[in-house]
């Protein structure tokens, strides 16, 4: 993309376009959505996904553990995270929260990061979006609760557009593992 830094063009103001472009082209900004059911209660899920000590034992995909977490889950508080790889290589997260309903709903804006929290690229994609706003709504009857999660890239080009649709198979890949490992913790405890 071409650069437009000194001419009054700013990344919202090209965000904003690029949405339109996709419109007028018939193109909807693509949207990653997910949903599980478990036989837990709706109070054990949400504890485990805001609770940085449980968070800790099971997020991520199979094969990946959690050497650093911590949380403050609160509207614009921050869970930041680093996650360990089976070869020892780390990636940072970071989630800034926008709605905390507690038992209900999570609403974030996740991107990868840095040791500081900082913002960063995808260390293998660098078309990936830096911002995915995320929605977890979590549900419940009869001893059955299901988490269904909802992910479209903001403040997107183009080019981060078409990187995250790409990356749907994965994304349900990486996503699967994680809810197994989930769902593994929460038969231990």
């Amino acid at each position: 993309m071409q650069n437009f830094e000194g001419r009054g063009v700013t990344q919202a103001g090209l965000s904003v376009l690029t949405a339109f472009i996709w419109k007028v082209l018939g193109m909807t900004t693509p949207t990653f959505t997910l949903s599980h059911s478990f036989h837990f209660s709706r109070e054990s899920l949400w504890r485990a996904w805001t609770d940085p000590e449980q968070l800790a034992k099971w997020f991520g995909p199979k094969g990946c553990t959690l050497s650093a977490c911590s949380g403050d889950f609160r509207p614009g508080g921050v869970l930041h995270y680093c996650m360990r790889g089976p070869d020892g290589g780390e990636l940072w997260g970071k989630w800034v929260f926008r709605e905390v309903i507690p038992q209900e709903r999570l609403v974030y804006v996740a991107s990868f990061s840095d040791a500081e929290a900082g913002i960063t690229r995808h260390p293998f994609a660098a078309d990936w979006p830096l911002e995915v706003l995320s929605t977890m709504t979590f549900t419940g009857q009869d001893g059955v609760s299901t988490i269904s999660m909802e992910a479209t890239p903001i403040n997107a080009s183009a080019a981060e557009h078409q990187m995250f649709a790409a990356g749907a198979a994965g994304m349900e890949k990486g996503w699967a593992g994680t809810l197994e490992q989930l769902e593994a913790f929460l038969d231990r405890t």
